[in-house]
């Protein structure tokens, strides 16, 4: 005897498909350019929580132009979508037909968003780029930043909580909140320092914040990639030698200048936990998000004596680095005279 056939179960995009199919058979060729109608680029919907079906259309209409978003709309009033249910960004790209937006908007699952830092210096920054990103504002943002409680349940402060803002391209849906994201990046955070990394750091005498505070100063001590490694071992010679980092950027990021040209003895008495010139040690936090791949060329670093470094005075971005003060003096004697020479104040 034959085995009875299994029945296939209808895929959900299928089954609209047929339902349109079957409207079209009832209202003849007049709902033929809601099927065909297609989107003319790449775009992104966004849909808040307790929007209506008006506040939709008019984002299509913003998004996609007057008749698409037309058909669009059309189509989800006929399917009874309830908008105040859905939320989240959606995706329409180029050469979509109206049905498929459709069954997107009212059916499909929300997109997850690009989110790309870099060049980053402080978390108002950071803030306003996340919200230039997502639903939350810049204020949720910076008031998560700022909360004792909040920051403690991913082991860290308001201080250094940067410490776990790692340069990079990450993905989130539109919706996620400020509390959401901050739990996704100690995830990153915490895969990114893998037992071998921790044992790099632990070996310098470090803990994997100090190396991302190093490193927030180091890429803004120097451009060059090539150099950064040796420039974070200068400052881990000075730590371990108990002496104090005197590093210029963390005179600016005190300051809250960064177009500071050249520090003056002045600027380097100026009272801040984050001068360097002022306390010893390491600053509370990162004077700005480093990227992954500074930290690693910190903790791959060849081992030097050098102690002190100055711009070079030829202005190529690199730094003369020495061993004794004396030869320090001389590189910035050279420097300091090529300043004068240039008017740079």
């Amino acid at each position: 005897m034959a085995k009875a056939k299994k029945k296939q179960k209808m895929s959900a995009p299928k089954k609209v498909l047929i339902a349109v199919a079957a409207l079209v058979a009832l209202m003849g060729v007049a709902t033929i350019p809601f099927v065909t109608a297609t989107a003319e680029a790449d775009t992104f919907i966004y849909i808040p929580k307790g929007s209506t079906m008006e506040a939709l259309s008019d984002s299509l209409k913003q998004n996609t132009g007057e008749a698409f978003a037309s058909r669009v709309t059309t189509l989800l009033r006929l399917s009874g979508m309830n908008v105040e249910a859905r939320h989240g960004a959606f995706q329409i790209k180029a050469g979509e037909s109206a049905l498929k937006a459709a069954y997107t908007l009212r059916r499909g699952e929300p997109s997850e968003l690009k989110f790309t830092f870099n060049n980053v210096r402080t978390l108002d920054e950071w803030a306003r780029r996340a919200a230039a990103k997502f639903q939350p504002s810049k204020e949720d943002f910076l008031k998560a930043l700022k909360d004792p409680e909040l920051c403690k349940k991913f082991d860290h402060t308001p201080s250094n909580i940067g410490c776990i803002l790692l340069a990079d391209s990450y993905k989130f849906y539109w919706d996620v909140t400020p509390e959401k994201l901050l739990k996704n990046f100690y995830n990153y955070y915490q895969q990114f320092w893998t037992d071998e990394r921790t044992a790099k750091a632990k070996a310098m005498g470090l803990t994997p914040d100090d190396v991302v505070i190093v490193a927030s100063i180091v890429e803004e001590e120097t451009a060059k990639r090539d150099e950064r490694g040796k420039v974070g071992r200068l400052y881990i010679n000075r730590l371990q030698k108990k002496m104090r980092l005197q590093a210029d950027p963390t005179v600016k990021f005190a300051i809250g200048d960064f177009s500071i040209k050249r520090i003056t003895l002045k600027m380097c008495a100026y009272e801040s936990p984050y001068n360097t010139y002022r306390v010893a040690g390491l600053p509370p936090g990162p004077i700005r998000l480093p990227e992954k791949q500074t930290i690693d060329a910190i903790l791959d670093s060849k081992p030097h004596d050098y102690i002190y470094m100055c711009a070079k005075s030829d202005f190529s971005g690199y730094h003369a680095f020495a061993v004794d003060l004396a030869e320090h003096n001389e590189n910035a004697r050279r420097y300091q005279a090529e300043l004068n020479k240039r008017n740079i104040k």
